[in-house]
């Protein structure tokens, strides 16, 4: 079970790291809000296409957890991308990538304060030690640079995307027990509902780019990997392991994006990037070597 839900978690992660590169690749060829609505569009389509006879079997539990499934889409995945998205026009990047690490020590604070969900001092140095590899990470080798850094609007606004994830990482737990077929076609049309409002914004603001080809692949990836399988890997990671240690394997994301850049934009490996991968992955195993001894 274990093995399973690492398994998922690091997957999830795998995949949303690619969405991290492909939304650099995206510039110019699809905007921000047109990418967020296509991408949970396409999601929407699949699930359903797929899932029909899962969703009628579930149709009652589906009906009556309906607004905490479209709630799941709103919060989790178009407010965080659309927090996040607008805060990196104002923003830089390594400010994104540690504001982010974030969410795990969020996840931490909110089960605590509302749920009593303990937290040992070892899982507490194991997140610290994985946040430094974010750090390593978002600093390209050195940390000193990041005292650098200062605040503005963007900055609030990817606190507000990190306090949307967190919540909807907690919220999971009241998830019904459907398969995840039917689990992930309430979310998924609600992000898309969600989004498009946001298109019509971006549109009136004179911001809006309609994909060319390079932009319907972006789209195409997003919408298949990180929007669906991503998501679905996550849920199953967090309803392996709870929310507190699935949370954790967030941190792996920027990781993970420096690396597909390496391997697949031509970009040079550095020590730094093996450092970040390796106090990332320690702090991720420290923590779940003290992990509370009750179930959480």
């Amino acid at each position: 079970m274990l093995l399973r839900a690492y398994f998922f978690l690091t997957v999830a992660t795998l995949l949303w790291g690619g969405n991290t590169m492909v939304g650099k690749l995206a510039v110019g060829h699809v905007s921000p809000m047109v990418l967020n609505f296509s991408r949970w569009l396409i999601a929407v389509i699949v699930i359903c296409v797929i899932s029909v006879p899962q969703i009628r079997k579930d149709w009652p539990l589906l009906r009556k957890n309906w607004l905490l499934l479209l709630a799941y889409g709103a919060v989790g995945y178009t407010a965080f991308n659309g927090f996040l998205y607008t805060a990196l026009k104002y923003t830089s990047a390594v400010n994104g990538a540690i504001e982010q690490g974030g969410i795990p020590v969020l996840i931490f604070i909110l089960n605590f304060v509302l749920f009593r969900i303990p937290v040992s001092p070892v899982q507490i140095i194991g997140f610290a030690i994985s946040f430094a590899g974010v750090a390593v990470t978002a600093s390209h080798g050195d940390p000193m640079s990041l005292l650098h850094l200062t605040l503005n609007y963007g900055d609030g606004l990817l606190l507000l995307a990190v306090l949307a994830y967190a919540i909807y990482t907690i919220a999971l737990r009241w998830k019904p027990p459907v398969h995840w077929k039917s689990l992930m076609a309430g979310p998924a049309l609600g992000a898309a509902l969600t989004a498009l409002p946001l298109m019509f914004w971006e549109q009136a603001n004179g911001d809006m780019i309609l994909p060319d080809a390079t932009g319907w692949a972006i789209i195409a990836y997003a919408g298949l990997l990180p929007s669906l399988v991503s998501q679905i890997f996550y849920i199953k990671g967090v309803e392996g392991i709870g929310a507190n240690r699935a949370g954790l394997f967030i941190n792996l994301v920027p990781v993970f994006g420096t690396l597909l850049s390496l391997a697949l934009l031509g970009e040079a490996l550095q020590p730094f990037h093996v450092l970040a991968l390796v106090l990332v992955l320690g702090g991720i195993a420290i923590a779940e070597w003290g992990k509370p001894a009750s179930k959480i």
